[in-house]
């Protein structure tokens, strides 16, 4: 028993002796070169979302231009195809009247030749009459293929730079993401700059205060106390003024246009009311009901007009690539994508407001 009791002491002896390792705290130094890293981080990943959202407008004038070019093939198109029919009948016509009408046949109009040259020259005619028309006719067919080979080849390009668009659109929505936490961490580290501080500060005065009694100073030390000043957050980024109330009446314009061309289907480079309209063919059609001229583009529109925190009908949602008018109430009204109609929408994401009114 006494035996066991010794080893119990010595068990418990050991034990108090062992000792847990403590990590310091990180440094407000070291807090700040984490800080500076981070923002570092975000302004780079700023500078790649600039340029995915210059190059989304760049790829924007290319489809709105291969839009256009579509839309005239399939005009070009159409006209041919009508020639194409029109020269068919009109062969249809010819050989009829030549070969089935009575004293106006081919073989009594070669009958009834006076000579030889009448003959010669009257077979010519005939001939002549058949040529014109086989000629015209696969003309009009060599040019029907070629207007439709071009359209195919416009839509296929117009598939691509749709697919880069979508790419593009997903990088941007990453790159927006990533920003976004990394600004939350920045601002983490900007808490905990401040707390660090004003821990060490209060360290500081403990020690003055301690060094002061020790010295039987009865001042109480110098009390010089740190207010934290270098854990002080940076002035956040001025945010766009939400502006006067600006011309209701033409707010008012803008969203009865935007009303009148709902249903009105999507077409890339699309600017004719009530036919067809992409996003900003949408958006600058309203605002010239209103008597407003604004950029082609959602890239050029959405970096115009004056920037609103609290957007009014009226007013553009404005994303990187995509661009609607806004009707309150947390909607919009815009031209979503190919093989959509204008539309309401609720706003969703991140996007941000300009005012032309």
């Amino acid at each position: 028993m006494k035996k066991f009791g010794t080893r119990l002491l010595t068990a418990v002896v050991a034990s108090s002796m062992i000792v847990t390792p403590v990590f310091a705290a990180p440094s407000v130094d070291d807090l700040k070169d984490n800080k500076a890293a981070k923002e570092s981080e975000v302004s780079s990943l700023q500078d790649q979302l600039t340029d995915i959202m210059s190059k989304l407008g760049d790829l924007e004038e290319s489809l709105i231009e291969k839009g256009e070019e579509i839309t005239k093939a399939e005009e070009d198109l159409k006209e041919a195809q009508e020639k194409e029919q029109e020269q068919y009948e009109a062969m249809k016509k010819r050989i009829k009247f030549m070969y089935e009408e009575g004293d106006t046949t081919a073989l009594e109009t070669l009958v009834t030749a006076e000579n030889f040259s009448d003959l010669v020259n009257k077979a010519e005619y005939v001939q002549n009459v058949h040529t014109y028309d086989r000629k015209q006719l696969e003309e009009y067919i060599e040019t029907k293929q070629q207007i439709a080979d071009l359209k195919t080849t416009l839509e296929d390009e117009q598939k691509n730079m749709e697919s880069m668009q979508a790419e593009y659109e997903n990088k941007e929505s990453e790159l927006s993401s990533t920003i976004e936490s990394k600004k939350a961490e920045v601002a983490n580290l900007d808490s905990q700059i401040q707390a660090a501080a004003e821990a060490a500060a209060a360290e500081a005065l403990a020690a003055q205060q301690q060094a002061a009694a020790a010295n039987n100073n009865n001042g109480g030390g110098s009390g010089n106390r740190n207010n934290g000043g270098n854990g002080t957050k940076p002035a956040p980024a001025p945010t766009p003024s939400g502006g006067g109330s600006g011309n209701t009446s033409t707010a008012q314009a803008i969203v009865n246009a935007a009303y009148s061309q709902l249903g009105v289907p999507y077409v890339w480079g699309g600017t004719t009311p009530g036919v067809g309209l992409d996003c900003s063919g949408l958006t600058q059609y309203c605002h010239r009901v209103a008597g407003i001229s604004i950029g082609r583009t959602s890239e050029v529109q959405g970096g115009g007009g004056k920037a609103v925190s609290n957007p009014q009908p009226g007013d553009l949602v404005c994303y990187g690539s995509h661009i609607g008018i806004y009707i309150g109430g947390g909607q919009m009204i815009h031209a979503p994508h190919t093989g959509d109609v204008v539309r309401v929408a609720n706003v969703y994401g991140s996007p941000w407001y300009r005012r032309y009114w």
